[in-house]
């Protein structure tokens, strides 16, 4: 319907490289990427030895995640390797969240031939599937990578395929399972819940477009910090879970309730944007 509410669930194609196309959430990503990089390089010109400034503060705010990170593991050789992958995932997803949420991003674009609307360069990464795959299939290696790493490939191998008895052995593929199966819930996790909150602002926009978009759009960007923490606190607990030898498994125990609580916290923060959808449509 012409000035109705349009909602695309692949993201919109800017151009073709070759038979690769160029979406506007791969242009985001990449530039954001860029961005990061960027910072970071002239972050580590201005470190130094005796830190003051700006520098203790941040400091204090990395050495926070690293200490979470050592006492989770239980392995500081694990944790050195392990904090800057994590840490990366972190800052990558809280940015592009975060950078999708920019007013000015949606309004920099260029029209195409044979469309009246505008083709914007720039839209939240997390809003396309294939992104967050990729984010999960990073993660899922990265896990897997740490726990041969630590355990060996005979040790880390005798998690998923034991012949000491039948149950054993169903357990073992029941295992081996549930680890392709982080694919999907690492992927459909940010997507869903990043997708959903941008939608909703999309229609709050169309119906109340002034005011009333604005604490939605405030409550959207500490969902996007929630979810970047949820992404990098899964892949923590799952390296903990790859690097324990298999006599001490019963661990995951305790690691799947922590998924179970982050569960929670998200189906609680969809229920608050639901029950706050609702006041705003009565």
């Amino acid at each position: 319907m012409e000035g109705g509410i349009s909602i695309h669930l692949a993201p919109l194609t800017l151009a073709h490289f070759g038979n690769w196309p160029v979406t506007n959430t791969l242009v985001t990503t990449v530039v954001v990427a860029v961005l990061l990089i960027i910072a970071a390089y002239f972050v580590g010109r201005s470190l130094k030895v005796k830190p003051r400034g700006w520098q203790v503060v941040l400091e204090g705010l990395v050495m926070y995640p690293y200490q979470l990170v050592r006492e989770t593991l239980e392995n500081d050789a694990v944790a050195e390797r392990t904090f800057p992958v994590i840490m990366t995932i972190f800052l990558f997803v809280l940015a592009t969240n975060w950078f999708g949420m920019l007013p000015i991003t949606e309004g920099i674009g260029f029209y195409q031939a044979g469309h009246a609307e505008l083709a914007s360069l720039f839209y939240s990464p997390a809003t396309d599937l294939n992104y967050t795959l990729a984010l999960a299939i990073i993660a899922f290696v990265t896990v897997e990578v740490f726990g041969v790493a630590t355990l060996g490939v005979v040790q880390y191998a005798r998690k998923f395929i034991s012949f000491k008895s039948p149950i054993a052995f169903v357990i073992g593929i029941i295992e081996l399972v549930s680890e392709i199966a982080r694919l999907i819930s690492f992927s459909f996790r940010l997507f869903g819940n990043v997708f959903a909150g941008k939608v909703l602002i999309l229609v709050i926009l169309f119906f109340v477009p002034y005011l009333l978009p604005v604490p939605f759009a405030a409550f959207e960007l500490f969902v996007g910090f929630i979810q970047a923490a949820i992404f990098a606190l899964l892949t923590l607990f799952f390296t903990k879970i790859a690097i324990s030898g298999h006599e001490t498994h019963e661990e995951g125990g305790a690691l799947d309730m922590v998924e179970r609580i982050v569960g929670g916290a998200e189906e609680g923060l969809r229920h608050s944007v639901a029950a706050e959808n609702a006041v705003t449509t009565k």
